[in-house]
């Protein structure tokens, strides 16, 4: 069938996947099968249980073709979400840009903890500063009706995709998104119940050897100076300002830098609750209260 948007009849979604599984195997890429199938999906605007479930269907060399490149260019070390731009967390679907950090499971650490922090708190003002796609403080806001929120982002171009994953899950009415370094443009808001972080915490020679996926995202979301400390130094010293008596500080920091954040907490203003590790074992989110 040679017209435009004609089927195919010799290549189904399964030969496709198992095509794009193979070029992506050889590329390096993990888990091959798994991501050619979510891009395949992507490619067919169908989600993975149509993938499934259809899998002898033939389909349309458009779609083939929409395929292919994107084959192509997630061989080429393209991240899989900027490619299909979503990425779940916290059971929400959030649009991911190159234009912001993905979103990871361990960062959900964040919003888990905060949420037994603030569950007797009726209406909560909380900070999120170095927001991102927003995913930890809309995730918070989804989840604690009562509550707002400020956000805070250096770059305005991650800012318009919060907002538009604010949009999305209907807390836009509860949340100012704020153009800032740090807290600098947070002025006279607050004082906060709970601020949240996930601060750029990785070293300069930490940034010479990333993998080529993490590559592309963001630098000013990675990089946090020689010892990879200088953004949450900054945190830690500034974050009191903005607290309320009793509120909470929760931040996320990076492998193997437990020891070295401790040491640069003040016990005069903060009491250190808690460094929770994530799923494998590493410490990972740290958990003050304000005296």
């Amino acid at each position: 069938m040679d017209a435009a948007g004609k089927k195919t009849m010799n290549i189904s979604i399964s030969n496709a996947i198992q095509e794009g599984a193979r070029v992506l195997h050889e590329a390096g890429v993990a888990e091959a099968r798994r991501e050619s199938g979510s891009l395949a999906a992507h490619a067919i605007r169908r989600d993975r249980t149509f993938v499934v479930t259809h899998a002898e269907e033939p389909l349309e060399s458009a779609a083939i073709d929409a395929f292919r490149k994107l084959i192509d260019r997630r061989a080429a070390g393209e991240p899989l979400q900027y490619l299909t731009g979503h990425q779940e967390f916290f059971k929400l679907d959030f649009e991911v840009t190159p234009d912001v950090l993905i979103p990871r499971p361990e960062t959900e650490l964040i919003v888990e903890i905060a949420l037994e922090l603030l569950k007797d708190d009726l209406d909560p003002f909380i900070a999120d500063i170095g927001t991102g796609s927003g995913c930890v403080v809309i995730s918070l806001l989804h989840e604690l009706r009562d509550a707002r929120a400020i956000a805070t982002d250096i770059s305005a171009a991650a800012l318009c995709v919060a907002q538009r994953n604010a949009d999305r899950h209907s807390v836009n009415d509860r949340l100012i998104l704020l153009e800032s370094e740090g807290f600098s443009a947070v002025d006279r808001l607050g004082p906060f119940a709970l601020i949240a972080s996930n601060p750029p915490y990785l070293s300069d020679d930490e940034l010479k050897d990333l993998q080529r996926e993490v590559r592309q995202e963001p630098r000013a979301a990675l990089a946090a100076g020689t010892d990879g400390l200088s953004v949450i130094r900054r945190l830690l010293s500034e974050a009191p300002r903005f607290l309320r008596r009793g509120g909470y500080f929760v931040f996320e920091i990076g492998f193997g830098q437990s020891s070295a954040v401790e040491q640069l907490i003040d016990r005069r203003v903060w009491d250190l609750l808690e460094i929770r590790e994530d799923l494998q074992g590493i410490p990972r989110t740290f958990v003050l209260h304000k005296k």
